[in-house]
Formats: structure tokens, C-alpha cells, sequence
């Protein structure tokens, strides 16, 4: 039996998703399971329709399972996210291949850079440090100390882009776990992942997405998605500007001591004090965002902090998931009549919980893994009442049941 798994976040789902289940298939699997990031995502925005809806597309173009990825390691660095999914998908204990796309293709040079991050040889993390010393960000330093130490490889080329570096990480955890399942990757078609283009060629990105449905184009995205994904955009979409006030009036509510958001999930007291300066600019999410932006702090990072304050994820929380291996339990998003062999065989063979009901939870999980659930719970508890706020405001009318009470949530089952 071939059982693949794949890493994702479908926000949303696009031809490009599409084509690597296709692939995936063609080349012998039996079944897929998906790993899912839940409401938001690992780059600090948040899913432009809930996890449901991205779960359903996902079942009607191809996956037989899909699991929702605990929100401390969906909104985490590259690492951390990477160190999460894995840590879920090794221990589902059915899985033979971590599949993943990549911009270079190469599984060879992704698992030889993969090796030494894995390893941290000493002069690794010489070369790490020195760069961090010269205020560049992490992701530019790790890229140059792997330069150094494969002096005839172009290593910057091969890990400054998304999927790359995204794809060693996913080794890397691999590496240090020491598990079975074996990476495959598969070459990224179209425009790259941060690309905003939308192009005649039937593969964009999904930022470009997302884009095109902010700017209310998104009648331009049709031929870039499955008919049952295009369906989906036709109800109120969700952006960053739109947790604007919300996150405007949590980190006011606070405000005070300039290191008072230090404790908050990857902020630290640098970060602190500049958002603590200046937080009386600000106008909009993405524009304070911008605004705090700096040579070693991404964008993105500005972003997923910014949520963790809103969300109340704390630096205290993400060391104890860490060191109790990031995931303690599978939730169960949803399956296809396919999928349902596939899940009593997770079930026998898991070294997790698989909660089917998040409602059991407390019988099945202990302390740490119950508060990861609970923030997971809360997370999406905030994601529909900002959604909910939005339909209102944009429709006039109160959205009835805007959205499921995630205790009682029913899974989704395709026929």
C-alpha cells in the first residue's frame, strides 16, 4: 500500500494544487492525506474562506484524507511549521512519502543542504551566527552559511525561494526524527509563490489569487482553479486589513511597558519595542506591518506576530509544544468514502490521538495537548466573528449560523 502525504495550506486551492495530486496519483499512490493548516496561515494572513470549505475542495479534487495542522505550527516560521506537519504525519504511522512542490526540483540538493541544517556541524553554525551577528535575517543568513560550505553549488539560488526552503525544512525534520517516509518533490509550474501576476498560462500562484478576489477581480481568476474552488469565492472573503481593528484594539488594551508583548509567540523584546513605538501610526494590519518592517525582520514575521498578539499565542506555549514534539493529536477535518479504509488503519496504527470529536477531547488528550486544541478552537472562534462581522456589514443582514461551534462540528464526508 501507497499512502503520500502532502503539506498544505489551499488558500486558496488552484490548478498548481491540482496537477501535484494528479502527479501524486499517476505515480502509484493509493491514498493522499493532506495536512492542513486550519483559519490562518504561515505567513501571518489569514485563510481567505475557513478551513471547511478548503477541506471539501481539497476531498473533491483528489484527497482522501485531510487533517488540520495545529495553529501554534501553522502561523510559525518555516521551521517550526515544518517540524509540526512532519511531526503529525510520522506519527499517523501509515505514511510512506512526504510529497512536496519545490521551485528546483532537485531532491538531491534539497537533502544534501537539508543534512547539514539537520546536523549543525560546527562550522554551520559558525557561519549562522556570524551572519545573525551582522542584523540580517535568519532565512538570508542560513542561506549564506550553506553558500560558504558549498562554495560550487549555487545554494543561494536553490534556498532563498519559498517551496525550496520550505521543502529542506520538511527533510530536515524528516532527518531528526529519523523517520521512514521518504521526500519526493516535484517541480513548481507557472509563476513563482510570492508572484502577483496573473498570466495565460493555466498555473499562477495563489497570492496572485488573492490579489485579483482583494482588488474584487476575481472573475479573472476562473481558468486558474477547479470549478468547485471558483464556486467557493462567491461568499465574503477574509484579508488581513480585515482584522485590523480587532488587532488594533488588542494591542491597546496592552499597550503600556515597551516590552509588554515581549512574551507574545516569536515577538521578543526587540519587536516589542517597536511595535510599542510606533503603534499610535497606526492606520490598517498591513500597513503597521510595513511600517515595522526592518533588515532582519521579514514582513512575513511582522505579520504572524501581529496575529499571535491578536490570538494570544504565547513564546512560553510554543517552547512547550516543542518540546513535547509539536503534535500530540490528528483532527480529523474530513474524508472521501475512498479514505474511510485508510482511516481504521490510522487508527490502529497512530501513536496519537485522532479526534473525530473534538468534544471527547478531554478523555483522549492530556494537559499540554488539550490547550493546543483549545487555542485551536479560539482561533477559529475569532476567525468567524470577524467573518461574521464582515457579511453583516457588507449585506446588511445578520449571518444566521455564520459559523459551526467547533466542539460539535460535524466532519465532512464525501460519497
Amino acid at each position: 500500500m501507497n499512502v503520500t502525504a502532502v503539506i498544505a495550506e489551499y488558500n486558496p486551492f488552484h490548478n498548481g494544487h491540482l496537477y501535484q495530486l494528479q502527479s501524486i496519483r499517476e505515480h502509484g499512490a493509493d491514498y493522499i492525506i493532506i495536512v492542513m493548516s486550519g483559519d490562518f496561515m504561515q505567513r501571518g494572513i489569514p485563510a481567505i474562506v475557513n478551513k471547511y470549505e478548503r477541506c471539501r475542495t481539497a476531498l473533491l479534487n483528489g484527497a482522501d484524507l485531510v487533517f488540520e495542522l495545529p495553529v501554534y505550527s501553522a502561523l510559525g516560521s518555516a521551521e517550526y511549521f515544518a517540524q509540526g506537519a512532519v511531526s503529525m504525519i510520522d506519527k499517523l504511522g501509515v505514511v510512506d512519502f512526504l510529497h512536496f512542490g519545490s521551485e528546483s526540483g532537485d531532491i538531491s540538493l534539497l537533502t544534501e543542504s537539508a543534512k547539514i541544517a539537520a546536523n549543525e556541524s560546527d562550522i554551520y553554525k559558525k557561519l549562522l551566527n556570524n551572519y545573525l551577528r551582522q542584523g540580517i535575517s535568519f532565512p538570508a543568513a542560513r542561506s549564506r552559511a550553506l553558500s560558504d560550505i558549498f562554495p560550487d553549488r549555487d545554494i543561494q539560488h536553490i534556498i532563498k525561494t519559498p517551496n525550496n526552503i520550505l521543502g529542506m525544512e520538511y527533510i530536515k525534520a524528516l532527518i531528526q526524527r529519523n523517520s521512514s517516509i521518504k521526500p519526493v518533490t516535484l517541480t513548481r509550474k507557472g509563476e513563482g509563490y510570492s508572484s502577483s501576476s496573473l498570466v495565460s498560462d493555466s498555473f499562477v500562484s495563489a497570492n496572485a489569487i488573492r490579489t485579483a478576489c482583494s482588488a474584487k477581480k476575481s472573475s479573472t481568476v476562473k481558468d486558474y482553479m477547479p470549478k468547485s474552488v471558483y464556486k467557493m469565492l462567491d461568499q465574503q472573503l477574509l484579508f488581513t486589513n480585515d482584522f485590523s481593528e480587532a488587532v488594533l484594539c488588542k494591542m491597546l488594551q496592552l499597550s503600556g511597558d515597551k516590552d509588554i508583548f515581549a512574551g507574545y509567540y516569536d515577538v521578543g523584546s526587540q519587536l516589542s519595542h517597536t511595535l510599542h513605538n510606533n503603534l499610535y501610526h497606526y492606520t490598517s494590519f498591513d500597513d503597521f506591518a510595513l511600517r515595522n518592517k526592518t533588515k532582519n525582520l521579514t514582513f512575513s514575521r511582522i505579520c504572524r506576530c501581529l496575529m499571535h498578539i491578536l490570538l494570544d499565542m504565547t513564546q512560553a506555549n510554543a517552547e512547550r509544544f516543542s518540546q513535547n514534539d509539536y503534535t500530540q493529536y490528528a483532527r480529523l477535518l474530513g474524508f472521501s468514502k475512498h479514505g474511510q479504509e485508510l482511516l481504521k488503519s490510522i487508527k490502529s496504527n497512530a501513536s496519537i490521538p485522532v479526534l473525530t470529536k473534538p468534544s471527547t477531547a478531554r478523555k483522549q488528550l492530556a494537559d499540554t495537548a488539550l490547550m493546543s486544541l483549545q487555542t485551536d478552537i479560539y482561533t477559529a472562534l475569532i476567525y468567524e466573528s470577524i467573518r461574521s462581522q464582515k457579511i453583516q456589514r457588507l449585506s446588511g443582514y445578520s449571518a444566521k449560523e455564520s459559523f459551526q461551534n467547533e466542539l460539535t462540528a460535524e466532519i465532512i464526508k464525501l460519497p
